[in-house]
Formats: C-alpha cells, sequence, structure tokens
C-alpha cells in the first residue's frame, strides 16, 4: 500500500529535476542582497537532510558575518588564486581574468568543513576518509539546491590553503575546511556553467561517463 506523502505528481517531479538542471556555481551576485534568517534556516536543515556514511554526518557550517574575518578569508583566496595562476603556465592570464569567487558581494558567507574523526566503521572501513567526504558534498549539494529552489546563488570556493583557513577560524584540532560557500541573490543566473559561458571548459556528455561492465569466462 502506497502512502500518499511519499510519492510525488509528475508536476512535482518535473521541478525536481527543472531545480537539479537549472543550479549552477555562482561568482556574481546582487550588490547589498540580503537572506532572511528563515530562508538560511530552512537551506541549512536542507543540508542537514544529507545521507552520510554510518550515519556519521561529518559536515560543520560556520556563518560568517565579520566584515574584517572576511577580508581575511579573501586574502587567503587571492593567494591561492596567484599560485593557481602560476601553475597554469600558459593559460594564466586567461585564468586570472575570470571571476573565481564572489566574496566581497555574496550576502552571506558560509565555512563547510569536515569535522574531526569520530571513529565511525560502518560503510567506511576500507575508505574512511573518503566516505567522510562524499557525506560532507552530499550535504553542500542539498544546500545547493535548496539555495536555487530559494531563487539564490550559491558558489563553492576551494581556492585556498586548508591549514591556514583552520587556523585563521580556529577550528578543532582534526578539522578540515572544503569550502567557502557564497550565498546571496542575484540579478540573473548564468544561462549555462560559468566555465562554459567563458570558454575555459567545456562540459562532457553524460555518454562518455557510461561504462560498460567487464565481460567475465563462466568455466
Amino acid at each position: 500500500m502506497r502512502c500518499a506523502q511519499h510519492q510525488f505528481s509528475a508536476a512535482e517531479r518535473d521541478t525536481v529535476y527543472a531545480n537539479i538542471a537549472l543550479r549552477r556555481d555562482i561568482r556574481h551576485f546582487a550588490p547589498g542582497g540580503q537572506v532572511d534568517d528563515a530562508q538560511l534556516q530552512r537551506m541549512l536543515n536542507a543540508a542537514h537532510q544529507a545521507p552520510s556514511v554510518g550515519l556519521m554526518q561529518p559536515w560543520r557550517f560556520m556563518r560568517i558575518r565579520q566584515p574584517a574575518l572576511r577580508r581575511q578569508i579573501q586574502a587567503l583566496v587571492e593567494a591561492e588564486r596567484q599560485r593557481t595562476a602560476a601553475a597554469l603556465d600558459a593559460r594564466a592570464a586567461e585564468f586570472l581574468r575570470l571571476k573565481v569567487e564572489g566574496l566581497g558581494d555574496c550576502a552571506e558567507l558560509l565555512l563547510v568543513s569536515l569535522a574531526p574523526e569520530d571513529g565511525t566503521v560502518f560503510g567506511r572501513r576500507s575508505m574512511p576518509r573518503e566516505m567522510a567526504l562524499c557525506s560532507a558534498a552530499c550535504a553542500v549539494q542539498n544546500l545547493w539546491l535548496a539555495a536555487r529552489a530559494e531563487n539564490l546563488g550559491l558558489g563553492w570556493v576551494s581556492m585556498f590553503e586548508p591549514e591556514a583557513l583552520a587556523a585563521l577560524l580556529q577550528l578543532p584540532q582534526g578539522a578540515m575546511p572544503l569550502g567557502l560557500l557564497c550565498l546571496g541573490p542575484v540579478a540573473r543566473f548564468y544561462e549555462r556553467p560559468m566555465l562554459e559561458q567563458q570558454g575555459w571548459r567545456d562540459a562532457r556528455p553524460l555518454a562518455e561517463m557510461l561504462m560498460d561492465e567487464p565481460s567475465l569466462e563462466l568455466s
């Protein structure tokens, strides 16, 4: 017997798929934008409903509200941006023309970090770190899709030295920063992923990601 609350209508199903298709990694935010507390709580609740291996829930979120602290974080990101440009050799100048973060313009800045190891073995005995990272990534994806449903943009910034950011934000021993999440209203959403629009890289089709199972010879 089906439970009605667990069944989606065709329109609801289509909305979910549209949300996934229209999600974007945002770098451009509307200046002076705001996110009200009720919206932020809804999105964080969505993030916290993410699946996690062994129900370990390794994600931690920090809301960064001090302008001076945000500027210090921006300095760390800029230092890594310059190091990334140096590592790109021939594409360095092209890379430096890209807008790679919205820390100065976003309404809200959140840190997502990996909690210190809690000893969970269930489901991650052979890949403990990897499964913790995968679980935290699921929480960010939930937050991303929730933000899009709220008609807000979200961008994941990963250009920083983890140890330097952990020290600046006084994270507990063993915690690892994974991303700076820029969140807020946007003037418009990108029609396509920004790196495609800017000609940096083309997205590959699904067909290239599908593999056939190996053929096994039965004895």
